[in-house]
């Protein structure tokens, strides 16, 4: 049977509605002044005002756990709109009068909270009430209390993943002693340093990495534009450039997420009103599945998202 042109152009535009919606996401994030949850048919259901932020996490109660200016880890109650926990790293347990920033925190298990301190150089874990239960000092080669970490993650061999932005290094700490157990210094590639936060700039600042279930790291280089797998024996064996994207331009790449399917999910910050600001790919392929561009309701700075719809264990 042979249909007319305009019902197989119909069809063909309800399939590619139909993929893309299966495509899309629910997510959390914070941009142009307000901490946000868009959801899969682009509409924003929640929102507050709220200044910037490099870590989110929304818990399985639904609260939202992020930065409150530089120092500040707290948790809000999306219904209320209120923060109901908080925890000041500027004043607490040894540091008043010494200038702090907080990059990144995690929520760990029987309710303690890692975070990690920059300008003290140091890893705690902490309890509801801000007891330290246990902590590691971190090493760093070009100390700033804005650059001694961004992203910080308690993995799964109960060791810390640490993107130290500053010394351009991932450094994997011993969970129990701190020792360094693994580093690795991200490449230049032979360019010289650029200036600048956009797709012009140029650097090693790494924001993100992740722990692999096959043993390898996956890293956001940052102002470097690309994600790396490297292996343990510091081997990059994977690479994502800032141009690999058909009609996508990479700037500063900040988060991941790896998804059960093994699809990644990276964070753009910094590209500009023609990019978008998260991506998700199909790394065997480098096929793009699916993006979030929001720039008119988010701008040029969101460092940070999480997907709130994928069912199964996320790594990030």
């Amino acid at each position: 049977m042979r249909f007319p042109l305009r019902v197989l152009v119909a069809v063909t535009f309800l399939g590619l509605l139909a993929g893309s919606a299966e495509a899309a996401h629910r997510v959390a994030l914070q941009g142009n002044g307000k901490l946000a949850i868009v959801e899969k048919d682009g509409e924003i259901t929640w929102q507050m005002k709220w200044g910037g932020i490099h870590d989110i996490h929304v818990l399985a109660n639904g609260h939202i756990m992020v930065q409150q200016g530089s120092r500040k880890v707290v948790e809000i109650d999306p219904k209320t709109k209120k923060v109901v926990w908080s925890y000041d790293s500027g004043t607490a347990n040894g540091n008043k009068g010494k200038r702090i920033e907080v990059h990144a925190f995690q929520p760990l298990a029987n309710g303690r909270i890692m975070i990690a301190e920059s300008g003290a150089r140091r890893i705690i874990e902490i309890n509801r009430a801000g007891k330290i239960l246990h902590s590691v000092k971190l090493h760093v080669h070009k100390p700033h209390p804005h650059r001694d970490t961004r992203l910080v993650r308690k993995i799964a061999n109960g060791n810390y993943l640490v993107c130290h932005e500053g010394d351009g290094a991932v450094r994997e700490y011993d969970g129990k002693s701190g020792e360094v157990a693994w580093e690795f210094d991200v490449p230049l590639f032979g360019k010289p340093r650029r200036g600048g936060h956009g797709p012009e700039a140029w650097g090693n600042q790494c924001f993100g990495a992740v722990r692999l279930k096959n043993g390898n790291t996956l890293i956001a280089t940052g102002n470097g534009h690309s994600v790396l797998e490297v292996t343990p024996g510091k081997k990059i064996v994977w690479k994502l450039q800032q141009k690999d994207l058909p009609g996508i331009t990479l700037a500063w790449v900040t988060t991941l997420e790896v998804l059960p399917n093994g699809h990644y999910v990276i964070g753009n910050c910094h590209a500009g009103p023609k990019n978008p600001l998260v991506i998700e790919i199909d790394p065997k392929t480098k096929k793009v599945v699916w993006t979030l561009d929001r720039f008119a309701d988010f701008g040029n700075s969101v460092p940070n998202s999480q997907l709130l719809d994928v069912a199964g264990s996320v790594i990030r």
